[in-house]
């Protein structure tokens, strides 16, 4: 067996496909247009903004009775199919794309559409080799992949609005929460960043309680179809994240970026301003309309909390707040007593009296 590297542009794909000389081989890949539009829209964006994706592999042969040489799709095929039927005008690209949202393949500027075409897509033919050499490959291949985690099976399990959401919320903001010390750049890889944005809307629609998997599945499932409350959402997190960038500058790597504070964070400031469900009984704060309430006084505040975490200080006076941050960091008793906490720190009133 022998695998080669090498390029096609989706022009010579087209061709090839129209010809036959590139063939689906039913043995390796799953049925058709498995993917929905928003999945197929995510992808042609990718290309039509000079991203790279994962190459395709192909299996070259001799047909003998024609006497030409023949290529099997051996994976690639949902990929291949997206550009194909975009090429053809057989779909619009969804909201998933900023730039392109409700446009076909035609609606393209020329130089744009030109460019799609001339996108050179990387592929590994494989040569000289058995079917059975192949299957083993990507037996071999698949052995060392790590298992996903939870946060990438719910985003490979749906493909609707709530998905797609988060998914553009986190290239929106994950930037901000690497430079912020929220996540690393490996943390970010494995979709940490997106299971954080995800219960930050779990919060908002069930207020404060224990981080479960199943909430969370049942969040992505429930608004799999349509997502009515998008705009309300996406305009909080921005709201909050804004709030960081402008005033938290000085608390940046510091203790009060860890990823189980920061939640705790948007649902105190989500409170003071517009009230989350259950919470005023849990803390016994009602809201105030606004995130601050003392703006120097918060900025004061935060800093105390970050450094009686960051000094384990469970005998001070923020000391119920520390037992927040240790041990279940993501249990309904832990995040309600940071929350109080914070709350108050947002209006200036932690440190009164």
């Amino acid at each position: 067996m022998r695998i080669d590297g090498s390029t096609y542009s989706i022009g010579e794909l087209h061709e090839m496909l129209e010809r036959k000389d590139l063939l689906v081989n039913r043995e390796y890949q799953r049925g058709p247009r498995l993917w929905p539009t928003g999945a197929r829209s995510y992808f042609i964006d990718t290309i039509l903004t000079g991203f790279p994706f994962p190459k395709l592999y192909f299996y070259e042969y001799l047909d003998r009775e024609g006497r030409k040489t023949k290529r099997e799709i051996v994976d690639g095929q949902q990929r291949i199919s997206a550009m194909m039927d975009f090429r053809q005008d057989k779909y619009a690209l969804t909201s998933v794309s900023r730039q392109f949202s409700g446009m076909r393949f035609s609606d393209l500027a020329i130089d744009v559409q030109d460019s799609f075409l001339t996108y050179s897509v990387p592929v590994d033919v494989i040569r000289n080799a058995e079917k059975g050499e192949i299957l083993e490959m990507f037996r071999r291949m698949n052995a060392y992949t790590l298992p996903l985690n939870e946060a990438e099976k719910r985003h490979s399990t749906y493909q609707g609005a709530f998905k797609w959401f988060i998914n553009e919320t986190a290239t929106e903001w994950t930037p901000f929460l690497v430079e912020f010390g929220v996540f690393t750049n490996r943390q970010v890889v494995r979709m940490a960043d997106a299971e954080l944005l995800a219960e930050m809307i779990l919060a908002l629609e069930n207020g404060i309680v224990s981080s479960s998997n199943k909430a969370l599945s049942d969040l992505y499932k429930k608004y799999d179809d349509e997502f009515a409350q998008e705009n309300r959402y996406r305009s909080k997190l921005t709201e909050f994240m804004s709030f960081i960038t402008e005033h938290c500058g000085e608390l940046r790597g510091s203790y009060l970026m860890k990823p189980y504070v920061v939640h705790s964070l948007f649902c105190a400031a989500m409170h003071n301003k517009y009230g989350v469900p259950g919470v005023e009984e849990k803390i016994g704060l009602a809201p105030i309309q606004a995130i601050v309430g003392n703006t120097e006084q918060a900025r004061l505040s935060l800093q105390a909390l970050a450094l009686a975490h960051e000094g384990k200080d469970l005998e001070g006076e923020f000391g119920e707040y520390v037992w927040g941050c240790t041990g279940g960091t993501n249990r309904e008793p832990r995040r309600v007593a940071r929350v109080k906490h914070l709350c108050l720190a947002l209006r200036g009133e932690l440190m009164k009296g």
